[in-house]
């Protein structure tokens, strides 16, 4: 893997969401700085969002901490929580001087903590506050204000809930409407459920785009793969992967082939000659050795800072589904990295685990 360029300032100068977009989904304690390092080892062009981050805890606590982020992250969207147009605003601007991309407001998100904070999938029935807020943060912003929602809550029609709310967003300025394509029950449904249980309905997100050619619309939820993600293009404009990016890394490094930068000239690299398996994993090992040494490089430092190996190699356990090896792959990092005083050769016997059992099913071939 080649050096990655020092880009913060093209990408705020560039125009915002040149379609088709890659994104992998905001999620809570999964998308942090960690894994974002090791997601973009994995794809250039892949938009990249923080996890949640609440407006009031940027105000209050330390920023620092809070985004922090390496230069190498971008294209990176910090995604906010709040229904305080006053905070919401002030936290944007607070984010563009840290260096982010695009602040995404969540409006989706379904969690009992967050529908105690009055926020998330429950401003789906708020629609103007959502409006207020996007207003305020576009006023505040130069950088691209976002909206991330389901179709709809409860017992609302989506037909209707979903129009009203990105009516309101698109006059009130939004740049972008990412929807997950099912409805939130904030009762009755855990997180985890909200996530399966509700049908999904792309057909209503495919008419909203034809309604609404000049918006930026992409689609979340349900979507498990590559080549599913692709086909989804012909009606929109991007597309966001979550826990199936996540659990399935790998695929990440096929995204570039059919995918060019979202914020530069970069064009998909697809004819670039490498190999792909039928999963979309990249199958060159050189490619996964300089991932290995960038990762237990990143793995020293972050242990030389005061962390743990751990911090960094949980986020790492999916890389290799369906390859010789993952098994054992998975036991050195899941039992080793866990040990007092594990360091970045714990990243090395993991990888050489893989490495070894891919040779040993080529030569046995």
């Amino acid at each position: 893997m080649r050096d990655l360029p020092d880009m913060a300032e093209i990408l705020r100068n560039s125009r915002y969401f040149k379609s088709p977009v890659f994104a992998v989904a905001p999620m809570i304690d999964w998308t942090d700085r960690h894994y974002r390092f090791f997601a973009r080892r994995l794809t250039r062009h892949a938009l990249l969002y923080t996890e949640m981050i609440v407006a009031d805890a940027i105000l209050r606590g330390d920023r620092g901490k809070l985004l922090g982020h390496d230069v190498s992250e971008h294209p990176l969207a910090l995604q906010l929580g709040g229904n305080d147009p006053r905070k919401m605003a002030e936290a944007a601007r607070i984010a563009e001087e840290c260096g982010y991309d695009e602040i995404n407001m969540n409006v989706g998100c379904p969690s009992d903590r967050v529908q105690s904070g009055t926020f998330g999938a429950c401003l789906m029935q708020e629609p103007g506050v959502v409006a207020e807020c996007v207003a305020a943060m576009k006023a505040a912003a130069k950088i691209p204000v976002t909206v991330k929602c389901r179709i709809g809550v409860d017992e609302q029609d989506p037909e209707v809930a979903l129009r009203d709310l990105v009516s309101r967003v698109t006059d009130a300025g939004t740049d972008a409407v990412w929807v997950h394509a099912r409805k939130a029950w904030l009762q009755g449904l855990s997180p985890k459920e909200n996530r399966d249980i509700p049908p999904l309905d792309y057909d209503l997100v495919h008419r909203l785009k034809a309604e609404n050619p000049n918006l930026f619309i992409g689609l979340n939820g349900g979507l498990q793969t590559l080549s599913q993600s692709l086909a989804e293009l012909k009606h929109l404009d991007g597309v966001m992967l979550g826990r199936a990016a996540y659990h399935d890394s790998a695929m990440l490094s096929a995204v570039d082939g059919f995918f060019a930068h979202p914020l530069t000239d970069a064009p998909a690299l697809i004819r670039d000659g490498a190999d792909f398996s039928e999963r979309g994993h990249r199958l060159d090992l050189a490619f996964w050795a300089e991932l290995r040494d960038a990762m237990a490089d990143y793995a020293a430092g972050h242990i030389a800072a005061g962390g743990r190996l751990a911090h960094v190699t949980r986020h790492m356990v999916g890389l290799f589904q369906g390859w010789p090896g993952a098994r054992r792959y998975r036991q050195i990092l899941s039992s080793d990295a866990t040990r007092p005083g594990a360091g970045p050769e714990v990243i090395h016997a993991a990888f050489d685990a893989v490495f070894e059992a891919a040779a040993a099913k080529q030569a046995a071939e």
